[in-house]
């Protein structure tokens, strides 16, 4: 609507999340010299001129901006609610963190492409009414901290990540590859739905909560049959393999019916191979450094993060969607060899 080329929107992501990464390695910095509430408060309102900034100026460099804008001021709001959990209640606690978070993150694209369907501006000045919202609820925070986690120097994280990735080597590169296919197709599969698969923004929502569904339903009884059977080589290939070939087949359709039973035998596959996945991975976690170590893993997939939306997008445009859609389902198939 505002003709921005995708791979202009893939930057913006890209950028997004490396200010927000980021900011996260300055943690200890943050959360040891200011207040709660200082750094609730600001980071929502830079977000909030970041929200603003994408809607109202409508330039390539301005979106990328404020994007990076975004991510600056959305990330120490996540550390605030990492410092809220008790230590004695750590595990639970983080349950319900990651529950909230992941409900809102699913809930999130559904909800807008409901909404974009019927107004542009609606949709935005929605976004912009939850965030108001969120900043009034964060007005009855308490000025406290429950815990403070063991943030390590940043030469320091540096060097711990160097020694797990040379002790990891066979692991990095399906790491990397995994999370870079993945979000080569955040800013894809919007305009593939539309003008590929000829499907509404609304018709889009469904297709996603159809491989959200399967997902949730199915992560939990593949991830019993995987650790029953240890046959967890095959559920990464038979998954990455129904995975890739599911995400080719959506090339190929142009009915909701199809795409619906094509996202569902995604969200199936990616059932499969989530737990298989994790469980090579926490092998190479230390028993005495669980936190430090998913984290330093977390900064590893973190790079095929940055480089995907940059990559699918520039692909898109030059080639097109469906070349962009067809070369992340090879690099999926691709995955159990690099493994």
């Amino acid at each position: 609507m505002l003709g921005y080329s995708v791979a202009v929107v893939g930057a913006a992501v890209s950028v997004h999340y490396v200010t927000d990464t980021a900011l996260k390695c300055l943690a200890g910095y943050l959360l040891d010299r200011f207040s709660l509430r200082v750094i609730v408060h600001s980071g929502l309102f830079i977000s909030l001129i970041g929200l603003l900034g994408m809607y109202r100026i409508h330039q390539p460099w301005v979106l990328i901006v404020a994007a990076a804008v975004f991510g600056i001021g959305i990330s120490p709001v996540w550390l605030v609610a990492l410092s809220k959990v008790k230590e004695e209640e750590r595990a639970s606690q983080m349950g319900v963190l990651y529950t909230v978070w992941l409900i809102g993150l699913g809930a999130g694209p559904v909800v807008i492409n409901f909404l974009l369907d019927l107004s542009y501006s609606l949709s935005f000045w929605l976004m912009v009414g939850l965030w108001t919202l969120a900043w009034i609820t964060a007005l009855r925070m308490k000025n406290t901290v429950e815990s403070r986690p063991d943030y390590i120097p940043i030469r320091r994280q540096a060097a711990l990540l160097w020694e797990r990735m040379k002790a990891m080597k066979p692991l990095l590169p399906g790491m990397i590859l995994q999370t870079m296919v993945a979000s080569m197709l955040v800013p894809i599969l919007p305009g593939f739905a539309a003008k590929t698969l000829g499907l509404s923004h609304a018709g889009y929502s469904w297709v996603l909560m159809a491989g959200g569904a399967f997902t949730v339903a199915f992560l939990i009884p593949m991830g019993r049959w995987s650790d029953k059977t240890r046959g967890r080589k095959w559920f990464l290939v038979c998954g990455f393999a129904a995975f890739a070939a599911s995400l080719y087949g959506l090339t190929l359709v142009s009915t909701l019916t199809v795409a619906l039973v094509l996202a569902a035998l995604l969200g199936f596959a990616y059932s499969a191979v989530l737990p298989s996945w994790n469980a090579p991975l926490a092998d190479y976690v230390p028993k005495e450094q669980q936190g430090l170590g998913w984290g330093l893993f977390s900064s590893v997939e973190g790079i095929g993060v940055i480089i995907g939306p940059v990559l699918g997008g520039w692909l898109a445009d030059r080639f097109g969607d469906s070349v962009a859609v067809i070369t992340s389902a090879v690099l999926l198939g691709e995955l159990p060899c690099s493994t």
